[in-house]
């Protein structure tokens, strides 16, 4: 089909862009999908607590879905990045690197996040695999192994009780000297978590999977996993080019039918909240189809 309007373009054919692609195709809506290949947890090797799917490569539940979800005949997909995204009148027009033009009655990003690796040596290689960041995701696969957190403050104090639950051998890496109260350092003593005020210089691993943490002072710690919250950056700024909110942590502001601030602009997945995992992301596509849709429906 070389159709050029569509009543939905999806900018992110992940998990979100294809749950969200699969309820407006079951509505009978010209929806088409265009993804650049890039998803955030391209080496992560299984995914977990997502119910039929546990233990899943991730690329396989993507490939699953995409052969479901294109099986709705109103339903395409490119494999494209988009570049520019202009308003047209009542559509918008969506222009993709390889110079190609789609236009759209609405739009959904469903483009996730980046992540923004600190310059440790061995970080990048591990990250997904062994460098984690949820143990929902991840921590049973490693459960009552050595394991560190790399974090500073508060949030890494509540992060350390939260992960005792799966493992009583942590320690916590502030990266230098650590912001704790005397008191959160005096629980963190209680229960037996070792706080390291060292500078992480690399990670010695196989594969991605860590052998040893080695700091600036010579010393190493054993470990099995490391949990780690990074900062990160928007993978696509074409929303926030085009206007919609940003809220103070970086995410793109939605209401409850994933609607962004711009009228007929839509974003869903990890682009606008914390719940990073696969099955949210999915009920988040679901979610941002059916509003998507009845929006058309009630336009009409």
């Amino acid at each position: 089909m070389n159709q050029k309007q569509y009543d939905v373009i999806i900018i992110g054919g992940s998990y979100t862009g294809l749950s969200a692609a699969m309820a407006l195709g079951r509505a009978l809506k010209t929806t088409l999908i265009i993804d650049s290949g890039q998803p955030c947890n391209i080496q992560t090797p299984h995914s977990h607590n997502f119910l039929t799917q546990d233990g899943k490569t991730p690329s396989d539940i993507t490939a699953t879905g995409k052969e479901q979800v294109l099986k709705y005949p109103s339903v395409y997909f490119k494999e494209d990045l988009v570049t520019v995204v202009e308003k047209d009148r009542k559509l918008f027009k969506v222009t993709t690197e390889s110079e190609k033009t789609y236009y759209g009655k609405r739009l959904l990003f469903a483009t996730g996040i980046k992540d923004q690796m600190p310059d440790i040596d061995g970080f990048k290689e591990c990250w997904g695999i062994s460098a984690i960041h949820c143990p929902y995701c991840h921590g049973y696969e490693v459960k009552e192994q050595p394991t560190a957190i790399f974090a500073n403050g508060d949030l890494a104090f509540q992060f350390s009780i939260f992960i005792n639950n799966w493992t009583d051998q942590l320690s916590l890496i502030t990266q230098g000297k650590s912001n704790l109260t005397d008191s959160q350092k005096s629980t963190l003593q209680e229960r037996n978590i070792q706080l390291i005020e060292n500078n992480i210089i690399s990670i010695s691993h196989q594969n991605g999977q860590i052998d040893s943490i080695n700091f600036e002072d010579g010393a190493s710690l054993n470990v099995t996993a490391l949990y780690a919250k990074l900062p990160f950056s928007q993978s696509c700024t074409l929303p926030e080019q085009l206007g919609c909110g940003i809220n103070d942590k970086g995410f793109i502001i939605v209401d409850e039918k994933q609607s962004t601030t711009i009228p007929g602009i839509y974003a869903a997945g990890d682009n606008c909240g914390h719940e990073r995992s696969v099955s949210m992301a999915i009920a988040a596509g679901t979610r941002a189809g059916a509003a998507i849709n009845l929006d058309l429906i009630m336009e009409n």
